[in-house]
């Protein structure tokens, strides 16, 4: 009875916790705060933690498909189109300045080495699909404004785990050069590319072509679908991240029997995901050894660079030439929301056994902290400030 006992007592902590997590998503309907920000907050009430890095990294992988796929059919494959190219210049060019910017700030702010500045700048770089598509819910952003945030949150997720996997290999491998990130990079977004446009050209064939017996299959089919483009991307060290991105854009304009139920179905994943991964990124943190080593004052002043320098000044040259009013370019400038995937990231290196990686784990978690929470609180007021319309939708 003692084994039924222990893991009844993990299953009333974990489902505690996320019903404590649903309690703050109803809160951020009343309250101008981001659900992801309490969700954090919540988990870090609970006294427990989840030393196991591996098991939530394995946690945020699997979420953060979930996420992917859900945002590329909420997105749509017509929007995106009407906007590919800022799409992918701030997706790509824009995931990469920053990154740049962001680590000669940790290099001369927090005293680290290049090499560990790097890691951090690659982590930090990409903004969060799970906190951009929950802030924005069921409002869209007037004109094509929206469409660059959601698209750029959706594309530079892929590019900047490539960016970590080649940083990392850098850290971790003698001789290692820039090459190996430059080519680490280009393998991942070539073969994940690949991978993801046969898949969603197989898939568009497959759902057109194959009835099923019966309705609450055809959900099923799209997440075992999902599941096996990212596989094969990762296997054939691709990344699975823009695999099953682009899969869910070529899914979302696809005219099938029961569309509506499948996105039902993977829009309340996406939102179980998101309550997860957030939640158990919260629970391997203790809040005492942020304060007791000093990690809150630098990962803050990182923060405060990163939204106010690094971000705005990497953007700036490229979203210069857009066909935007002001108010526009600087709101995509400060909409730049950190979540999920940069503290994903962070775990990517603790696995990888980074010199101080613990520390960077613990730094990358107040960043997201505070954009999350300071950010994220601020984007509806940022919109009005800036005449940004934001209107509500059906999803």
């Amino acid at each position: 009875m003692s084994e039924l006992s222990d893991f009844g007592l993990v299953v009333l902590v974990v489902a505690s916790g996320v019903m404590l997590a649903l309690l703050a998503a109803k809160l951020s309907e009343r309250y101008p705060v981001p659900a992801p920000a309490l969700f954090l907050l919540a988990a870090l009430a609970l006294p427990i933690a989840l030393p196991h890095i591996r098991t939530v990294e394995r946690i945020g992988v699997v979420a953060v498909v979930l996420i992917l796929f859900d945002g590329g059919m909420n997105i749509g494959w017509r929007r995106f189109r009407r906007a590919i190219v800022p799409i992918a210049t701030l997706g790509i060019l824009g995931t990469l300045t920053t990154a740049v910017l962001t680590a000669i700030c940790a290099h001369f702010l927090l005293d680290l080495s290049w090499t560990l500045s790097g890691v951090l700048g690659a982590a930090l770089a990409p903004t969060d699909p799970a906190v951009m598509f929950s802030i924005l819910g069921n409002k869209e952003i007037h004109g094509n404004t929206g469409t660059i945030l959601e698209g750029e949150a959706g594309v530079n997720d892929p590019v900047g785990i490539a960016l970590v996997i080649g940083m990392v290999e850098f850290a971790t491998t003698d001789g290692a050069s820039g090459w190996s990130v430059v080519r680490e990079f280009f393998l991942e977004m070539t073969i994940g590319l690949a991978v993801g446009v046969a898949g969603a050209a197989l898939l568009v064939v497959f759902m057109r072509r194959v009835r099923l017996p019966g309705e609450s299959l055809y959900p099923l089919r799209t997440l075992a679908a999902a599941g096996v483009i990212y596989g094969l991307a990762a296997v054939a060290h691709g990344s699975g991240f823009l695999a099953v991105f682009i899969a869910g854009l070529a899914l979302s304009d696809l005219d099938v029997p029961y569309k509506r139920q499948i996105q039902r179905f993977h829009t309340t994943l996406a939102s179980l995901a998101e309550i997860v991964v957030f939640v158990a990124l919260g629970l391997t943190v203790n809040v005492g050894q942020l304060f007791d080593e000093g990690i809150w004052t630098d990962g803050l002043l990182l923060a405060i660079a990163l939204a106010f320098v690094a971000r705005p000044v990497g953007l700036a040259p490229l979203l210069a030439p857009m066909r935007l009013r002001v108010g526009e370019k600087l709101f995509l400038a400060w909409g730049g929301l950190k979540g999920a995937v940069p503290i994903l990231l962070a775990a990517f290196v603790i696995l990888a056994d980074v010199h101080d990686a613990r520390r960077l784990y613990e730094i990358v978690f107040v960043v997201v902290l505070f954009s999350v929470v300071v950010q994220g609180s601020s984007v509806p007021f940022a919109a009005k400030r800036l005449r940004v319309p934001m209107r509500t939708v059906s999803r």
